[in-house]
C-alpha cells in the first residue's frame, strides 16, 4: 500500500526503531526490497535520488515503483531523495512520489528555510510529505569531503527553529555520517542525536548508512533517528551477486535472480537490525 513518511516514520519514533530507504533504481533493486519487505512484514522506503537519475529515469520509475508500492501488502513511502532543484521535486509530486527531499543544505540558513517552506506547502497540499537536511552530510572522496566535518554537524537550537519555520516532516542530520564507502570508520556524535531529536520532536534521518556497524545502527535509533538511507550495500551486493554467477556464454536474464536474492538479503539484515521487521 502506497504510504507517505509520516505514516511509517511517527511510529517508528514512538516505537524506537527506523524504517529503512533504500534507492531502487531498477527492477531488481526494486523486487530485492520489496520482496524482503513483504517477507519481513516491515514498512519500507524506496525511491531514486537527483544523483542517481542517469541510471534510471524519474518518470520511468515512475511508472515501475508507483505500481509496485500499491499492490505492496505492507506501507511503502515512494520517495525522491536528495531533491537538489525545485524543478525535480515538483516534477516527483506530479508523477505521484508520496515524499519528497528537498537538498537545499549547502545553502545559506535563511535561504534553506525559504525553499524548504515553499516547498513544504506545496507537497502538504498533494498529500505528500517531505523531508529536508540542516547541516551538511558530506562525501567520502572528492569537493565534498572535508578536513573539519564537525563544522557542517547540525545545530539542535537552529534544528528547532528550522523546523518551525519550515514545516518538514523529517529532518536529515548531520552527526558523523557521509555518503559513499568510508575510507576511515565514522564515529558518530551521539548526544547531538539526543538533543536535535528532544529539540525538534519530528523524526530525524540518517544518510550515509551504509557501512556503519550495528552498534551504531541500533545507539543511532535508540537516539531518536527514525529513517536510515542504505544504498551502497544493496548496490554492492547485487554487482556481487552478478560477478559471481555469471560464466562465459550466460545472458543478463541469468543472472538477476541471484541478484535479486542477494539484494532481498541484503535488505532483510538491515530490517532486522533496525527493529522494523514485524511492525507493518
Amino acid at each position: 500500500m502506497l504510504a507517505n513518511l509520516n505514516d511509517v516514520l511517527v511510529p517508528a519514533s514512538h516505537g524506537k526503531y527506523a524504517v529503512g530507504l533504500f534507492n531502487t533504481v531498477n527492477l531488481e533493486l526494486a523486487r530485492g526490497v520489496l520482496s524482503a519487505a513483504e517477507e519481513l512484514k516491515s514498512p519500507v522506503i524506496i525511491g531514486t535520488a537527483d544523483i542517481l537519475l542517469p541510471f534510471g529515469p524519474m518518470e520511468e520509475l515512475s511508472w515501475l515503483l508507483l505500481p509496485m508500492a500499491k499492490r505492496a501488502q505492507v506501507p511503502v513511502v515512494v520517495h525522491l531523495d536528495h531533491g537538489l532543484s525545485y524543478e525535480s521535486c515538483v516534477q516527483a509530486l506530479e508523477l505521484g512520489f508520496s515524499s519528497v527531499m528537498y537538498d537545499c543544505s549547502t545553502d545559506p540558513y535563511d535561504e534553506n528555510v525559504r525553499k524548504v517552506r515553499e516547498m513544504a506547502e506545496l507537497a502538504h497540499s498533494r498529500g505528500a510529505t517531505i523531508e529536508a537536511e540542516l547541516g551538511h552530510v558530506g562525501d567520502n572522496f572528492g569537493p565534498g569531503a572535508s578536513e573539519n566535518p564537525e563544522a557542517f554537524y547540525t545545530s539542535p537550537e537552529q534544528a528547532k527553529d528550522f523546523v518551525e519555520k519550515t514545516g518538514v516532516d523529517a529532518l536529515a542530520v548531520a552527526v558523523g555520517t557521509a555518503h559513499g564507502a568510508y575510507r576511515f570508520p565514522p564515529k558518530l556524535d551521539f548526544p547531538r542525536i539526543s538533543e536535535i531529536a528532544a529539540a525538534t520532536g519530528i523524526p530525524l534521518v540518517l544518510h550515509g548508512g551504509s557501512g556503519l556497524t550495528e552498534s551504531d545502527f541500533r545507539e543511532a535509533v535508540r537516539r531518536g533517528i527514525a529513517k536510515i538511507n542504505i544504498f551502497t550495500d544493496i548496490n554492492v551486493a547485487g554487482a556481487d551477486a552478478a560477478a559471481h554467477f555469471y560464466r562465459e556464454g550466460l545472458g543478463l536474464t541469468d543472472l538477476i535472480p541471484g541478484e535479486v536474492q542477494a539484494i532481498k538479503e541484503e535488505v532483510e539484515k538491515k530490517m532486522r537490525l533496525f527493529g522494523s521487521d514485524g511492525k507493518a
